[in-house]
């Protein structure tokens, strides 16, 4: 397989116990337990599996997981899905893993409801701009809000999402996959240390990819010193809420 250049999680053995803390994190299945002449410890599977996005950080008591830029092989998405696919038929998979959706092309019809009537409702959105890139961490906006992190597949998947998940909130959008993870975790520590949210909530698809904005969150309240009350929403892509997290 073809290597590059990218981000990839890299495990200091001198500082894992081989606790598994983090294995269930790790959306791809990346991480395993193996037997070392040191004692158990944590590794790759293989490097391809892991998508570098971090997820598994926050949950290592010892600090011996980081995320670094090296020459491995590409991420592997339908390699991960198969290798996913014996614990999910012998229901050992993690609770948050799923099957990723963003390796197939699918389509559905969408469900009616049973009225025929058609009530118009008003947007919730009461800021500009809303991508993290974009918005100024001294956005009045921000002071003191309900701050909510949306990744920007869910307000297309969840149709009440203005009414469920906006409505007297602040917001910031971004794609954990897509964009730059570090500029990310700056800006959103500069809105926190800067803005003194009440709260953080993060709203995400269910594919193992979005899970990364989660990451990011907590990195980011973890760089800003602050205590604030955090909550995560897990959206389906047929747009159900799958779980909601504290």
């Amino acid at each position: 397989m073809t290597k590059v250049k990218r981000k990839i999680i890299k495990i200091d053995e001198e500082k894992c116990n081989g606790c598994g803390f983090c294995i269930p994190s790790c959306p791809e299945g990346a991480l395993q337990i193996v037997d070392t002449p040191k004692g158990p410890k944590v590794r790759l599977v293989k490097e391809n599996f892991c998508d570098g996005l971090g997820a598994c950080l926050g949950e290592c008591p010892q600090g011996a997981l980081s995320v670094v830029e090296a020459e491995v092989e590409e991420y592997d998405e339908e390699g991960v899905i198969a290798h996913q696919l014996p614990q999910h038929h012998s229901h050992k998979m993690p609770k948050r893993v799923t099957i990723c959706p963003s390796a197939k092309v699918m389509s559905w019809q969408a469900q009616l409801p049973k009225t025929k009537s058609r009530k118009s409702v008003g947007s919730e959105l009461r800021q500009w701009p809303v991508q993290l890139h974009l918005v100024p961490p001294v956005a009045p906006y921000f002071k003191n809000a309900d701050l909510v992190l949306v990744a920007d597949c869910v307000p297309f998947a969840y149709a009440d999402f203005h009414q469920d998940f906006l409505k007297g909130k602040a917001i910031a959008i971004g794609c954990p996959k897509l964009d730059d993870v570090d500029a990310y975790i700056e800006k959103i520590t500069q809105i926190i240390k800067t803005a003194n949210p009440k709260s953080i909530e993060v709203i995400h698809m269910e594919v193992p990819c979005c899970y990364g904005l989660v990451h990011i969150a907590k990195e980011s309240l973890r760089k800003s010193g602050e205590n604030i009350p955090f909550e995560s929403v897990i959206i389906g892509i047929k747009g159900e809420v799958m779980a909601t997290e504290v």
